[in-house]
């Protein structure tokens, strides 16, 4: 290692110890021939000194050189500071590091903003240079968080019994709902593979497979119109469990939830959550997604919302269409109205809300291939495009499917909330933008015309305005 400390270690414990920091030049102060400077790493700040008569000459002279954003690395001794300089703020307040040493390993350009917290500029700006967004104390707690969160989800499912899965990134297009993104395949060129919308077919499979409790946490992508809480790609917990109902999905949940409140908010919220029937939800609340903190009084209102229909009618297409998604199972008291009554019918599925946000959707799914080809003929998918799009799902049904469930989780809404932000935008690495655009990399960009002729595709000009 290049250093022996962090930047956030050091204490009076430390004093006369002589030790090695690196990190990054937050400030500089010059109080007559003393120079002062906060050096910072991800752990915290540490105050420097360099003092002409207790360092060699050619380092008090590299020290003048000094600007914001240097990257350098440090020997010297721990001393106390001077009572009247002490910052109890600071867990490294109490001490300074007297400078013998200075290697400079990386000069740093004047910043377009300074990193400090409560900036005003704009967001584009920020995602542009977001190497140095990260940098603040506060961007960068977000990223903590979301660390802390995924510990706690792994761990508590582990002692659950899930197995972590993966599944294909580059799959097979079922469009159904949100628009996919599409990948041309030049090895079978004309033919394209999709970005999945979520694992939900895969997971479906796996419960085929015998896995019995799996999870994931899944990229996932959606080519949408985008608000603050979408984004092109996001990041979903996905479960799926064999041999459930339910209350097993609704019990597993709030247990998790409650752990996660109590470990990141030190907030012990009760459980079990309020149920609300999708029609009682519409007539009291008129959404399906009501935020209950008034009602409730507790600041983070949970809510199952169940007894969603099955089906809606699309008025411009003139057809039937899945609420949810089409794996969704019928109530079992509904299903003798299903080839008549398709309004009538509700389906096993459930959303959770929070705070008047959705961040959980599941259902109990078909596993019977006679019924999932029933549900495809009502949204009108017959049998030959049930077998093109969904014929390996079909097909694994026939080999001794078990009854099974799940739910999906948005982590990103999920970290919004427990962060107080308002958009998803800041609890996500290196987001996009409404338009879908990354002012970082630029993407999405144009490629040149030797990759479109190896893909087979070639680009309409567009008009001239």
């Amino acid at each position: 290692m290049l250093r022996t400390h962090t930047c956030g270690e050091l204490n009076e414990n430390d004093i006369g110890k002589e030790v090695i920091l690196c990190g990054w030049v937050a400030s500089r102060r010059d109080h007559g021939k003393l120079i002062f400077i906060d050096l910072r790493d991800r752990y915290g700040l540490t105050q420097l000194v360099f003092i002409p008569k207790e360092c060699p000459a050619d380092i008090y002279a590299r020290a003048g050189q000094l600007r914001n954003e240097f990257v350098v690395k440090v020997k010297g001794k721990v001393n106390p500071r001077p009572k009247d300089t002490i910052n109890p703020k600071l867990s490294t307040g109490q001490i300074e590091l007297l400078v013998q040493e200075l290697d400079i390993l990386n000069p740093s350009l004047t910043p377009p903003f300074e990193i400090e917290e409560n900036l005003n500029i704009t967001e584009e700006m920020r995602l542009k240079y977001r190497y140095l967004d990260l940098r603040r104390k506060k961007v960068f707690a977000n990223f903590i968080l979301r660390h802390n969160l995924y510990k706690i989800i792994r761990n508590f499912l582990d002692k659950e019994g899930f197995i972590e899965s993966e599944t294909p990134i580059l799959t097979k297009s079922t469009p159904e709902g949100a628009r996919d993104y599409l990948v041309p395949s030049r090895l079978n060129p004309g033919e394209f593979y999709a970005l999945p919308q979520s694992p939900q077919l895969f997971k479906q499979i796996l419960m085929v497979a015998g896995i019995e409790k799996y999870y994931q946490i899944a990229k996932c992508f959606r080519d949408e119109d985008l608000r603050a809480d979408r984004q092109p790609e996001f990041t979903q917990l996905d479960l799926e469990m064999s041999f459930i109902n339910e209350e097993d999905i609704f019990s597993l949940t709030e247990k998790l939830l409650q752990l996660i409140f109590r470990e990141i908010k030190k907030l012990e919220i009760k459980i079990p959550f309020l149920r609300l029937s999708y029609a009682e939800a519409a007539k009291r609340y008129g959404t399906d997604k009501p935020d209950l903190r008034k009602e409730l009084n507790s600041d983070f209102a949970f809510t199952w919302v169940v007894d969603f229909p099955l089906f809606k009618y699309n008025e411009e297409e003139k057809r039937w269409e899945s609420e949810h998604h089409p794996f969704t199972a019928p109530h079992p008291d509904d299903l003798e109205k299903l080839e008549k009554e398709p309004d009538k019918i509700r389906a096993r599925s459930y959303d959770l809300v929070l705070n008047g946000m959705e961040v959980g959707s599941g259902s109990i799914r078909i596993h019977h291939q006679e019924l999932q080809e029933k549900i495809f003929k009502i949204i009108g998918i017959d049998k030959d495009q049930a077998r093109q799009r969904f014929g390996f799902l079909l097909e694994a049904f026939s080999f001794g499917a078990p009854p099974h469930g799940g739910i999906a989780f948005g982590l990103d809404r999920l970290l919004a909330i427990l962060a107080g932000e308002e958009s998803i935008r800041d609890v996500i690495t290196f987001p996009k933008t409404q338009s879908a655009f990354c002012p970082l990399t630029g993407a999405p960009s144009e490629v040149d015309e030797r990759q479109l002729k190896e893909l087979g595709l070639t680009i309409k000009k567009r008009r001239s305005r």
